[in-house]
């Protein structure tokens, strides 16, 4: 079994490289790519679709309109049951101190027994008691991971250009309508990619996905481990050589370099 010394190591490079360990997931479940596992791996929160994302106006002035991303109750409704199904999932809300707080439990089979996660909504410009409640259940779930590669939006900025800004009495108004056209997560559940278009179709607005950095893999990570543990080098010592700041930026040719190193290094008992 692996001591004390090993297991931290093996922690510290799979925070260094951005990966989160997981518990392997049953046999009759599989994993697949952009989802979340949670708890003992039967459930797997995906990342959302472009067509579960909306588009809202934030700022405008006369140059153009900023945009935020966000999501519906519906939206949150259909992925609990996807993932727990209908019957594995439910909410409950509560007025603390004259707030309104929504809780969403999940069913852990592994426990016997629900996990809650909750959050406090805020007022809505039209129906206080439902926006509040509606606001404090997309919040709840974004504490259960679902839409949470949200908050990794780029500041989204469309152009007057590309959109019309008009001048009502003392403020700016855009009528357009907005909305994803694409969109691409990297491994760590970042945004990469983005497109979107207005009502008409048109390209407003445009991330490209930049070249992806080397992620290495758990058997490239698990070989400099053992490389690491028998030579007695540091971890951050093989960084500063190849001047590397983060493990996730090593590249196929540093990492061969770094380890064929190690392998020629005497082991740390024998040195």
């Amino acid at each position: 079994m692996p001591g004390k010394k090993e297991t931290a190591l093996k922690e510290e490079l799979a925070k260094k490289a951005g990966m989160v360990q997981q518990e392997e997931c049953p046999k009759d479940q599989p994993s697949s790519k952009g989802m979340w596992e949670i708890g003992n791996g039967s459930y797997a929160i995906r990342l959302l679709r472009a067509d579960e994302i909306e588009c809202r106006v934030s700022a405008i002035n006369e140059k153009g309109v900023s945009l935020l991303l966000f999501k519906d109750a519906r939206v949150d409704q259909r992925i609990l049951d996807e993932t727990f199904t209908p019957f594995g999932w439910k909410r409950t809300h509560q007025s603390i101190e004259g707030n309104l707080y929504c809780t969403v439990e999940v069913w852990d089979e592994s426990k016997g027994q629900w996990i809650a996660k909750q959050d406090v909504g805020t007022e809505s410009y039209t129906e206080k008691e439902k926006g509040q409640a509606s606001d404090s259940f997309k919040r709840a779930c974004f504490n259960w991971g679902v839409g949470r590669e949200l908050y990794t939006a780029p500041f989204i900025w469309v152009s007057s250009e590309f959109t019309k800004v008009e001048k009502k009495g003392d403020r700016y108004i855009c009528k357009d309508r907005f909305r994803v056209q694409s969109i691409a997560y990297n491994a760590r559940r970042e945004i990469s990619a983005l497109s979107i278009i207005n009502s008409k179709g048109q390209k407003v607005y445009e991330l490209k996905e930049a070249p992806s950095l080397l992620y290495l893999t758990p058997v490239q990570l698990e070989v400099l481990e053992k490389e690491l543990v028998r030579t007695g080098v540091a971890l951050e010592a093989v960084l500063e050589r190849y001047h590397v700041k983060r493990l996730e930026e090593m590249t196929a040719e540093v990492y061969a370099k770094a380890l064929n190193s190690l392998k020629k290094t005497k082991t740390r008992e024998a040195a």
